[in-house]
């Protein structure tokens, strides 16, 4: 058996051929600081007194993590005993990979109140700023994980008052399985019962193959170079949340492909990474990094609607304060674009004020105005850039800027097989290919490997088979999904835990379900005083009139563009009585007229589900959206779970919508639940197949749950094994024998056994279609008030762990 001390040799070994300097030396917190001396002097071409060096040791070592950070990565000024300011660096921020890398093992650092030893850490300059954890084979790096969190929570530990305030990554292993985690202050920083984990990662390649052993990881990830760009270049500081990000393996590679492309001038491309996948992230770190070529004139990230302006200026701003301004106008843009402003270099903007500023039959004759621009290099970055008002602006960029390089982001590749659609009058149409466009693909992170890595959830389909066969245009049918849908919506949203979208397939269908629901809705009302109404909410847009922003909207939402061409004057009545009911229920004020404030009022109100009832009540909430078009793409909510079916999707628009559905948050929300009122499966299938990625055959068994008899046959064994575990500790299978159990490794082993009854029962109770003889079989293995009562038990030893 491979002992922990023979890892942390072999581990050692392995970072000196990766030219680490070992330094058996560094023991102690003196030894530690003696050293950071040593390097900062040299680096800053200084010699302090004993004075002063105490002076700036003690104006450095800061309890917040994010502020130790920020120092570690920019120009600082400590005053001098003379008086004269010294600016510094703690470590060389214009070449990282020049500075001194170095691995000391087993410091002790002894505070107080606080004992710690850490295995292995490597210092940057001096700077303790990675910390290995290390396990033998039998024991789970969680462990390690725990560990480390217990350091960070001892009062007066290292981490708060020595030079590890500056510690960034935290790597755990038992040599076979590896992770790593960025550090952070401790609001983003816990494990606890409640599954509220870390965020932590598994390294992978640009395949997205697994490098799990620590041998082949150190080799990969810890090579001087690579471990200092990820740290420089590859962790965010998100300034409105004061954390850490450190970016995914496929974002890096996206983001060094993208890179690596405009230095070389290598032409066009696109990244295929899925929704979900953190798109946003990925194309501010390219943006921010092209920033600093100089060989480039202007970045343009490019959206194809307002409300994804806003979201993605939003999110930028996020990562790093301030830096993309609102273009309020096609004027705006064009001031900005000729700017010679640094901040002005990154923009972001809708595709219609680009296609406006390009356009030459334009009064405010911008395009004239670029000029200037039209031979400079120019880096475009599209998002979704399938859209389909893409392929008359691609043409204009390309003919007004020939130098300019054009990047596409999209979750959904049009390829041949997809690039023909039915358009609403009958005739063919068809999306120019997005390899057509982009020339080439840079790197991919499908669908597939993202619910295989678990950043995305699977789905669970329930293919709804009416009771007689009925035209799904007639009333009749409407009525019998108006009526599963309130018989299974509790069920499918956890109680109402989540919220659902309903996708009908017109504006006409949008309405009628609108006022079916009411009508249903006050019956039952009648009928049954503990009937506990649904918030009901409908959104699409009105007729355009002339109005840009609404056009602009438009521009990706054809059936509610063609549907408005059709009696406008009814569709904008019925649009009006809706959001007068909206108006009534929330004590809003909003107006057809002023549409805009409407549909992101709908929008946050989705997403305010996140709060409890306590804090939030229930009356101030939706819990279904009738849509047509709107929110099916685009929009991203962790606590909608549920999307009812009935309009006809294939390909691209049927992965985007069942994608509303699929953001992880934690084990009450196992899958996206689709409730398919249109028996969609050979659709499915077809866009499984097509967007899977490289493993079409195993494509169905990761993107889909098991059937529901399979995880009952799971959950009863997971039960069996629970309470077998209980009697061969002589202990009664039942709630209150869980105090009884004796120490806190047998405290662990019920904890993981009862996480996996826990865990297959929140899967069973959101499937919803159990008949119920299954039902009666789940209840009968552990009726609801047993397990709620094992729960409590089970939270109350969680915490004393």
């Amino acid at each position: 058996m491979t002992k922990e001390a023979d890892i942390e040799e072999s581990l050692i070994t392995t970072l000196i051929d990766l030219k680490y300097t070992y330094r058996p030396d560094i023991r102690d917190r003196a030894s530690l600081e003696k050293n950071f001396r040593e390097k900062f002097q040299s680096l800053n071409r200084v010699t302090l007194t004993e004075t002063e060096f105490s002076r700036l040791r003690d104006e450095i070592i800061n309890s917040d993590v994010y502020a130790s950070s920020k120092r570690l990565r920019e120009i600082n000024t400590f005053v001098r005993e003379d008086g004269t300011p010294l600016h510094y660096t703690l470590v060389n921020i214009r070449d990282w990979c020049k500075n001194e890398f170095e691995v000391v093992h087993q410091l002790r650092m002894n505070t107080q109140n606080s004992f710690q030893r850490f295995d292995v850490i490597l210092l940057i300059n001096g700077l303790p700023v990675v910390q290995i954890e290390l396990k033998s084979l039998e024991v789970s790096p969680r462990k390690a994980m725990q560990q480390i969190v217990d350091y960070k929570s001892d009062p007066g530990n290292g981490y708060t008052n020595s030079l590890l305030c500056f510690m960034q990554l935290f790597i755990v292993s038992n040599r076979a399985n590896t992770y790593y985690f960025a550090n952070n202050n401790n609001s983003h920083f816990s494990f606890n019962a409640d599954e509220q984990f870390l965020p932590i990662y598994q390294f992978a390649d640009e395949d997205n193959k697994k490098i799990t052993h620590l041998d082949d990881f150190a080799e990969k990830f810890l090579s001087k170079c690579t471990l200092a760009q990820l740290i420089s270049k590859y962790m965010v500081l998100v300034a409105s949340e004061q954390k850490l990000l450190v970016m995914r393996p496929y974002q890096i590679y996206a983001v060094k492909a993208i890179v690596n492309c405009i230095e070389q001038n290598r032409g066009n491309g696109y990244i295929w990474h899925t929704t979900g996948s953190g798109k946003t992230l990925t194309s501010f770190k390219a943006s921010t990094l092209l920033k600093d070529n100089p060989d480039i004139e202007k970045c343009l990230f490019v959206v194809d609607r307002k409300d994804l302006d806003r979201q993605t200026r939003e999110e930028f701003n996020k990562f790093q304060e301030g830096c993309v301004e609102e273009n309020t106008n096609t004027e705006t843009l064009v001031r900005r674009m000729l700017s010679d402003d640094y901040t002005n270099k990154v923009i972001v903007c809708t595709i219609q004020k680009l296609g406006l500023a390009l356009d030459p039959n334009n009064y405010n004759n911008y395009k004239e105005r670029l000029k200037p621009l039209s031979n400079k290099r120019i880096v475009f970055i599209f998002d979704e850039c399938h859209r389909s008002q893409f392929g008359e602006n691609h043409k204009a960029i390309k003919e007004f800027f020939p130098n300019a390089q054009l990047f596409g982001f999209t979750g959904t590749p049009i390829f041949e097989e997809n690039a023909t659609y039915k358009q609403i009058d009958g005739t063919v149409g068809s999306f120019v290919t997005t390899r057509d466009v982009f020339q080439k693909q840079l790197h991919a992170y499908t669908i597939t490997h993202a619910i295989d890595d678990r950043n995305v959830l699977r789905f669970h389909i329930d293919y709804f088979k009416p009771e007689k066969e009925v035209s799904f245009d007639s009333r009749e049918h409407k009525v019998a999904v108006v009526n599963t849908i309130l018989k299974k919506h509790d069920a499918a949203t956890h109680h109402r835990r989540f919220n659902a979208i309903l996708a009908t397939a017109s504006i006409n269908d949008a309405v009628e379900y609108y006022e079916l629901f009411k009508e249903t809705q006050e019956k039952r009302i009648r009928e049954d005083e503990n009937f506990s109404p649904l918030n009901i909410a409908c959104v699409f847009s009105p007729p355009a009139e002339g109005n840009k922003d609404v056009q602009q909207l438009q521009e990706d939402l054809q059936q509610e563009k063609e549907d408005n061409k059709v009696e406008p004057e009814k569709k904008k009545e019925a649009l009006q009585s809706i959001i007068n009911d909206y108006n009534r229920k929330y004590g809003t004020n909003h107006s057809i007229h002023e549409f805009d404030p409407y549909y992101q009022d709908v929008q946050q109100r989705i997403k305010f589900q996140m709060f409890s009832n306590a804090d939030y009540p229930h009356k101030n909430k939706i819990d279904i959206t009738i849509v047509v078009d709107m929110l099916l793409t685009g929009f991203d909510s962790k606590y909608l779970n549920t999307l009812y079916v009935d309009k006809n999707l294939k390909y691209h628009g049927l992965i985007q919508a069942f994608s509303r559905t699929n953001r992880v948050l934690n084990d009450t929300k196992p899958y996206g639940n689709i409730l398919d009122f249109r028996q969609q499966q050979q659709q499915v299938d077809e866009a499984i197949a097509l967007f899977s990625g490289e493993t079409g055959a195993r494509a169905k068994e990761i993107w889909l749950v098991e059937p529901a008899p399979k995880v009952i046959e799971r959950f009863e064994k997971a039960v069996t094994a629970m309470n077998k575990w209980m009697q061969d500790n002589n202990l009664v299978a039942e709630p209150q024998e869980v105090y009884n159990i004796k120490g806190d490794a047998a405290r662990v082993e019920f904890i993981n056994c009862f996480k996996e009854v826990q865990r297959l029962k929140t899967q069973l109770d959101q499937y919803t279609d159990l008949n119920e003889e299954q039902k009666a079989k789940i209840e009968e293995l552990m009726p609801e008030e047993q397990l709620r009562s094992f729960r409590s038990s089970y939270l109350e030893i969680a915490r004393q762990l």
